[in-house]
């Protein structure tokens, strides 16, 4: 599928007047999956799309950002593949297709609008629900007919099991191999912040980019335990102008905590409204 990347695209937006910059790339994201052996990607589901953006980054102010994207948008709790109304995204099987090598422009634009029209469908809202309430500190939201937000994984393949099962060979590999994409992605977005989703989301970020970004301790933010001390709230801060040698052509503000709202044990709701309202705070600070 490779000779064939650029004519796919000009198919997808044969009626536009340019090509997105992002078309190209979600391509080759594509053409990838038919080339695991090569890249060393046991944990990737093969048969399942890349998702390069949940909601419309082209709409977008805001974007949340993640590892990857969870099995569950592709399988139920038994590990067998969603099908009909319970499908999120198109996969081999729903396709039609024996190998992503077999695509065309029709294919290809089935993936764009399911990861485009994802909040209007059967979004994963056990995972989307608490970031959506962070959101609402930077005034932006993933739902609603003009919807100010999306989310972003530096890596775009679904994998069978959790990151933190993944070798860490397997885990720096999909990170090298997907940086770029993900600044080909943020560069043609609208996204001027970005909010890193717990502690393993900005170290990978800061391997990617290579940097470190500022952290401040929040007190605010501790989560209760047994023991007198707690696991104690830390902020990040930053901005960045490119990514794996992607110029982003404008500044984008990158804001994180360490707590993973979906898995850190004892995340209450005061906790994740502390949260918004740092973000809040630290929006106006920015702000002309």
């Amino acid at each position: 599928m490779t000779n064939s990347a650029t004519q796919l695209s000009m198919d997808l937006f044969s009626a536009s007047p340019a090509i997105p910059a992002w078309c190209s790339t979600l391509v080759s994201l594509i053409d990838r999956l038919d080339d695991l052996s090569q890249l060393t990607w046991p944990s990737v589901i093969p048969w399942a799309c890349p998702v390069p953006f949940f909601g419309d980054p082209h709409a977008a102010v805001v974007a949340t950002l993640g590892l990857n994207p969870s099995n569950r948008e592709f399988l139920d709790e038994g590990g067998r593949e969603l099908q009909g109304q319970s499908r999120r995204f198109p996969t081999l099987h729903s396709l039609g297709l024996k190998t992503w090598g077999d695509l065309d422009a029709q294919h290809l634009r089935a993936i764009v609008s399911s990861c485009r029209s994802y909040f209007g469908g059967r979004p994963y809202l056990t995972w989307f629900n608490r970031m959506n309430d962070v959101l609402a500190g930077a005034n932006a939201s993933y739902f609603g007919l003009i919807a100010t937000a999306c989310h972003l994984d530096l890596i775009p393949y679904a994998t069978a099991r959790k990151w933190n099962q993944v070798g860490s060979f397997e885990r720096a590999q999909l990170l090298a191999d997907s940086g770029r994409a993900f600044g080909q992605i943020l560069q043609s977005s609208s996204v001027r912040l970005l909010i890193l989703n717990g502690a393993s989301v900005v170290s990978a970020l800061e391997s990617v980019l290579d940097l470190r970004l500022e952290r401040q301790e929040v007190q605010a933010w501790t989560l209760r335990r047994k023991s007198k001390y707690g696991v104690l709230g830390i902020a990040y801060s930053g901005y960045i102008r490119s990514v794996s040698g992607v110029q982003l052509e404008r500044e984008i503000q990158v804001l994180g905590f360490n707590h993973n709202l979906q898995s850190s044990f004892g995340v209450k709701r005061e906790v994740v409204l502390a949260i918004a309202g740092w973000i809040a705070d630290a929006v106006r600070v920015t702000e002309p």
